[in-house]
């Protein structure tokens, strides 16, 4: 397994640091030249894998470490912090996220025979596993289409397809394929987590959640935080805050409006969770982050 092709092609086309897209709507590129900062970010459903350098991912009380010979794999979105531990200018960080949904994974797993349920349930919204030469290869097929323009359209999907694959074959397969078995406690959670996301501005109702995903509340409570590591109220406080923060930093809206936009009634109160979570009030957040993009 040769990751230094890999690594070559990535940085063909990420020239600076930051996140690049790509001609593959699914598919980004990473790049960061020294050690980062713990960056908050909500992971959606994706692949990671890291063509040079490390990273460490936390969610809850756990933490993932992640470099060219293991791969990442989130199942559902995923509030996490994350920070680049290896980088260099001269070995700069190199990564890709390949994002997907459940309806490919299911495809494939019908498509492959593998619809029995899994005797025991363990889910982990979040799994590392050892990267392989198929799955490696396989990836490196998709990245160099960017070289074919005019293929990317009819291969890209065959491409996927074969990825998702060789990761369902993989050591941690059997736990990802609990996320797309419909009627599995980690399906059930994964469209609690999908209205979450779309509903975080709203009023949490746990005993609506729990209708919905045909699940009693302490069942919900319990699964959710297997998968997730936060209880439903931690998690869209999440969702809630990052979002806000996201309104601060890239548009001219005050802290008292982003706190509402994100279902926040009292301003005050707001400010003191944002604070809790990244380390700064609003206001003093946002200062620092215009103060740094003028030093860098």
């Amino acid at each position: 397994m040769d990751s230094g092709s890999l690594r070559t092609v990535i940085e063909r086309f990420t020239k600076k640091d930051g996140i690049h897209a790509t001609r593959i709507p699914a598919l980004s590129f990473i790049r960061e030249s020294k050690k980062s900062e713990v960056i908050h970010s909500v992971y959606a459903p994706s692949l990671c894998i890291v063509a040079q350098g490390s990273k460490v991912v936390r969610l809850g009380e756990r933490s993932y470490l992640y470099n060219p010979i293991n791969y990442l794999v989130a199942s559902v979105h995923l509030p996490i912090t994350g920070q680049v531990v290896e980088a260099s200018t001269n070995s700069p960080y190199v990564s890709l996220q390949l994002q997907f949904d459940m309806d490919q994974i299911l495809d494939v797993i019908q498509a492959s025979d593998q619809m029995a349920k899994p005797k025991r349930e363990s889910p982990q919204g979040l799994v590392i596993s050892r990267m392989n030469d198929s799955l490696h290869d396989a990836i490196l097929r998709l990245v160099q289409l960017l070289d074919e323009p005019d293929d990317i359209q009819v291969l890209t999907p065959y491409v996927i397809r074969e990825i998702i694959y060789r990761i369902l074959q993989n050591e941690q397969g059997e736990i990802i394929k609990q996320f797309a078995l419909i009627g599995s406690h980690a399906q059930r959670i994964s469209k609690v987590i999908k209205r979450l996301n779309l509903d975080f501005a709203q009023p949490l109702r746990i005993e609506e959640l729990a209708e919905e995903a045909h699940m009693s509340e302490s069942s919900l409570y319990y699964y959710f935080k297997k998968v997730t590591a936060h209880s439903p109220i931690q998690y869209q406080k999440k969702l809630r805050l990052q979002e806000a923060r996201r309104l601060l930093l890239s548009t001219t809206i005050d802290a008292a409006d982003a706190a509402f936009q994100v279902g926040y009634e009292s301003p005050s109160h707001f400010s003191r969770e944002y604070a809790r979570m990244f380390g700064y009030p609003p206001i003093k957040d946002v200062r620092r982050f215009r103060n740094s993009l003028y030093t860098n």
